[in-house]
């Protein structure tokens, strides 16, 4: 025999050894020549009395006891305490601790209207956000979001009413106040608001 033939062979000694002792140790129904009480018939009370003191005397654990359930169970008379209650606590320093009162706000000094700094003049350009720019030869042309619109900007157009795009590159856009002649040049950078150079 070949080591294989032979693995084989004990394999199927152990399985008829475990059906053998799976068949002999498993319970058999056992038969009762006359029973004791007929189906349907009702116990008489002396015979229940009989059947629980025969269970009370040899208990084994395999019977369920239902007379435990019938009893009064008496509350826990022992020390208790509260779980949700932190463990260290200086309970006197709560007593002791006093509420004080919040300090007394200081008023601020209104500065006088004259003393508000002037807006600079690219102020209403911060509502304008740099989307990109299109580039066609040598023109070009930028993309511009107000309130979830959008603005195209070419070199002459004007912007807010009071600003005219005087140069367009690919890095900044150079603008001409028409109320003053004032140049500002703000860099463009994508989906920042348009600010001005310091």
């Amino acid at each position: 025999m070949n080591r294989q033939r032979l693995i084989l062979f004990v394999l199927v000694i152990l399985f008829g050894c475990a059906v053998v002792w799976s068949y002999s140790t498993s319970p058999k129904p056992k038969t009762v020549s006359t029973l004791t009480f007929k189906p349907g018939q009702q116990q008489k009370p002396a015979a229940v009395s009989a059947v629980k003191s025969a269970t009370s005397v040899v208990d084994d654990g395999t019977t369920l006891k239902l007379s435990l359930l019938e009893q009064d169970t008496a509350g826990f008379k022992g020390y208790r305490r509260n779980l949700f209650k932190p463990i260290f606590i200086d309970e006197t320093k709560i007593v002791k601790k006093k509420i004080e009162p919040p300090p007394p706000v200081k008023a601020v000094p209104v500065l006088p209207v004259d003393a508000v700094k002037a807006q600079p003049e690219s102020a209403p350009l911060a509502r304008f956000t740099f989307l990109g720019f299109l580039k066609k030869g040598s023109a070009r042309t930028i993309f511009l979001e107000k309130d979830k619109e959008i603005i195209l900007v070419k070199k002459g157009d004007k912007v807010a009413g009071r600003y005219e795009a005087t140069e367009i590159t690919d890095q900044s856009l150079r603008l001409t106040v028409t109320d003053t002649g004032a140049v500002i040049v703000i860099p463009l950078l994508e989906n920042r608001p348009l600010n001005a150079a310091r």
